[in-house]
């Protein structure tokens, strides 16, 4: 059966708590990394691995153990690139699907935004977490669930 690998550090509190009753439901391992504790409830399907300090340590756990098949949650672009590589699905907590169809065209333009950000232009960030993010992205997991659990 596949796990699903969680990028802890940067994941809402609200896409953790979907996660988690999901694995619950269906009885699959879920694996919270990050460089901090991650506050989780008491299950056998609910694990955190908590990684060193360090410049993408988390990332570089996770690309080290997960496995074809598997799902990865992040909105991390390149940890999303190097999942996809080692042929895992990738999803955003938005619950946008990242493949090898898109994820190059993403990273790319996420290097764009970051050079006009370090030229000094305002680009913004990303919107807040709404219920229709938590609708899609709860949607999408049960797709995915319900197609590879």
């Amino acid at each position: 059966m596949p796990s699903v690998w969680v990028d802890a550090d940067a994941c809402p509190k609200v896409a953790r708590e979907i996660i988690v009753r999901a694995a619950e439901r269906t009885r699959m391992a879920a694996w919270f990394v990050a460089n901090h504790t991650v506050p989780l409830p008491r299950s056998p399907w609910v694990k955190a691995l908590a990684v060193s300090q360090g410049f993408d340590a988390a990332d570089n756990e996770i690309v080290e153990r997960i496995q074809p098949g598997d799902l990865l949650i992040t909105s991390d672009l390149p940890l999303a690139m190097a999942a996809i590589e080692r042929q895992a699905k990738v999803m955003t907590t938005r619950g946008e699907a990242l493949d090898a169809n898109n994820i190059r065209a993403r990273v790319q333009m996420r290097d764009f935004m970051e050079t006009m950000r370090a030229s000094g232009e305002h680009t913004g960030g990303p919107n807040g977490y709404s219920d229709s993010d938590r609708r899609e992205f709860a949607n999408a997991l049960d797709r995915w669930l319900a197609k590879n659990v």
